[in-house]
């Protein structure tokens, strides 16, 4: 593999968890539509800074000369899968939606470490838009575990 290959293939995995919390917040907002109109907000400012991450992300790669990944990743799917499972048990409640939220901003975390981490050959300018995002995300994990946190403490 080519460097460009090699940092194309890293910021397209970055595009996919992007596309998988795009959808996971969409689907939270639904979930929370007629209980919580704070959250359903919450979810669909989360969504759209994943949307403004992704178009970063895809100037990149085009930057590059690549090509844009598309969909969601297999961890997505099977974390959603695994959400829909777990909502016919538990019900679609604030503490459910913010469980799994919460989850899925960890595993976004977890993508950008591996991205800043990876052998990848990634130019100065490449390097600082991966950890900004991180950064921003970062943000949005404690917004989610403090309400989650909060929640509980109320329960």
């Amino acid at each position: 593999m080519t460097t460009n290959e090699n940092l194309i293939e890293v910021l397209n995995d970055l595009v996919l968890i992007n596309n998988d919390r795009i959808t996971g917040y969409e689907n939270a907002s639904s979930d929370v539509e007629n209980i919580d109109v704070d959250l359903k907000a919450i979810f669909s400012k989360m969504a759209d800074q994943s949307r403004q991450l992704k178009t970063e992300l895809t100037k990149s790669i085009s930057d590059l000369g690549g090509n844009i990944a598309e969909g969601t990743s297999v961890a997505g799917k099977i974390h959603r899968t695994w959400m829909d499972v777990k909502a016919t048990f538990t019900g679609k409640d604030r503490q459910s939606a913010l469980d799994s939220c919460e989850f899925g901003e960890d595993a976004a975390q977890k993508a950008y470490a591996t991205a800043l981490a990876s052998d990848a050959d990634m130019n100065t300018d490449v390097r600082q838009i991966i950890a900004e995002q991180k950064e921003s995300l970062r943000s949005s994990h404690d917004t989610i575990k403090s309400l989650r946190d909060a929640n509980k403490a109320l329960s």
